[in-house]
C-alpha cells in the first residue's frame, strides 16, 4: 500500500465535523377549535346545571318531607284537640246533668221546706166492742192523710166538734149504742162497714174545727197510719166559712 501524503495530509489538516444532534420527530397535537371549546364549557355548564337541578330537587324533596312531617304533626295535635274536646264535652253534659239534678233536688227540698210531711198516728189500738170509740183531732192548716186497716169491719167518721156533741147526746139520751150516735148523728165524711180506709181531706186547710171519731160492733184492732202535710189554706174552709 502506497500512502498518499497529500490524502495523508488532507486528513490530517482538517478536524472531523461535528455531529448533528438527532432532530425528533414532530408530535402531531390537536389543536382546540373554537367549536371544540364551545363543547367543553356547554359540557361543564350542563353538569353544573344538572348538579344544581339535583340539589335544588334535593332540596325541593327535602322541603317537601319537612312540609309532610309538619302537616302530619299538625294531624296529630288536630285530633288531640278534638279528643280533648269530646272529653271536656263530656264533662260539660256530665255537669249539666249534674246540675239539672242538683236543681231538682233543691225544688223538691224548696217544695218540702214549703210543704213538710208529717205522720201522726202510727200507734196499733183495739175496739173492745160497740161501746168504745177512737177519736182524734184533724189539725188545722194541714191536709188531712186518712190511712187506716182493720181485722174486722169498722165504721170511721170525720165530724165537726158540734156533731161529736149531738153524738154524746145520742149515746146519753139511749138512742143507740156509741158505734150507732157517732155515724147517724151528722157527719161531714164516714166511711161504714169498711176494713180499710185510704182518703185526703182538705177541709181543715183553713178551718180548726174537725176531728175522726172510729167505731166498731165488735172488738177490732185498728192499724193507722194517719199523716198530714202542712197546706194552709189562703182563706177559711169548710164549716168555718159559716
Amino acid at each position: 500500500m502506497i500512502d498518499d501524503p497529500a490524502a495523508t495530509e488532507s486528513t490530517t489538516g482538517l478536524s472531523a465535523p461535528t455531529p448533528t444532534p438527532p432532530v425528533e420527530p414532530a408530535v402531531l397535537r390537536p389543536t382546540a377549535t373554537p367549536i371544540a371549546r364551545a363543547r367543553r364549557w356547554w359540557t361543564a355548564a350542563l353538569a353544573l346545571a344538572v348538579l344544581i337541578s339535583a340539589g335544588g330537587l334535593w332540596l325541593v324533596g327535602a322541603d317537601d318531607l319537612s312540609s309532610q312531617n309538619a302537616l302530619r304533626g299538625r294531624t296529630t295535635d288536630n285530633e288531640s284537640l278534638q279528643g280533648q274536646n269530646l272529653i271536656l264535652q263530656g264533662q260539660v253534659n256530665a255537669a249539666q246533668g249534674s246540675l239539672s239534678t242538683a236543681q231538682s233536688d233543691l225544688a223538691a227540698a224548696k217544695a218540702e221546706l214549703a210543704h213538710p210531711h208529717l205522720g201522726i198516728w202510727n200507734v196499733r189500738q183495739t175496739i173492745q166492742g160497740p161501746s168504745y170509740y177512737l177519736d182524734g183531732g184533724v189539725p188545722d192548716t194541714f191536709t188531712y192523710h186518712l190511712r187506716l186497716r182493720a181485722t174486722g169491719p169498722i165504721n170511721v167518721s170525720i165530724l165537726t166538734f158540734e156533731q161529736f156533741a149531738a153524738a154524746i147526746r145520742c149515746v146519753e139520751n139511749g138512742v143507740g149504742p156509741t158505734n150507732y150516735c157517732m155515724h147517724h148523728s151528722g157527719a161531714v165524711n164516714s166511711w161504714l162497714g169498711v176494713r180499710s180506709v185510704n182518703a185526703d181531706f182538705h177541709l181543715a186547710e183553713g178551718c180548726a174545727a174537725y176531728m175522726l171519731v172510729i167505731t166498731a160492733p165488735g172488738r177490732v184492732t185498728v192499724t193507722p197510719d194517719v199523716s198530714v202535710t202542712y197546706n194552709p189554706a189562703p182563706h177559711a174552709t169548710g164549716t168555718c166559712r159559716n
